[in-house]
């Protein structure tokens, strides 16, 4: 099934984007990048809040946020209501945020993972359904009120 998928994040992470943007393009999905569009040092949170205000308004069906150590982009994403951000390393991290989570935003450390493992992720990230059942409840519970 294809997606409508928001992409961005630092400068750190723009050579693993714009691999990703490819790779997610030629199995069809619908991706807007957000940028940054150079290595030169920016400000994260300038990309991922208005990827998040996307995901939140019904514009992108989940995002993939990218720095350094996938921290900063984490945070600054789980900072949206609407938004449950998981920051994975390995492919069974990236299951269980689906899974478990009902993850919209898979947050990549792309200073300490391989692209090949990247890409990886996405595609199970983007593949996999969220459970429900006994998880629901606590999703449920996740947004301050």
């Amino acid at each position: 099934m294809t997606k409508r998928i928001a992409i961005g994040g630092d400068h750190a992470g723009v050579a693993y984007k714009e691999k990703l943007i490819q790779h997610l393009r030629s199995l069809g999905h619908e991706v807007k990048d957000f940028g940054p569009y150079s290595i030169d040092s920016v400000d994260y949170p300038d990309y991922v809040h208005p990827l998040c205000q996307g995901i939140e308004k019904g514009s992108f069906d989940c995002g993939i946020v990218l720095c350094g150590s996938g921290n900063g982009v984490a945070i600054t994403a789980n900072k949206h209501q609407g938004i449950r951000a998981a920051l994975c390393w390995n492919e069974e991290l990236a299951a269980l945020s689906r899974q478990h989570n009902d993850a919209n935003v898979l947050a990549i450390p792309a200073r300490f993972i391989s692209y090949e493992l990247t890409e990886n992720m996405c595609d199970i990230f983007l593949s996999t359904d969220f459970e429900g059942g006994r998880h629901s409840h606590r999703v449920q519970k996740i947004p301050c009120q």
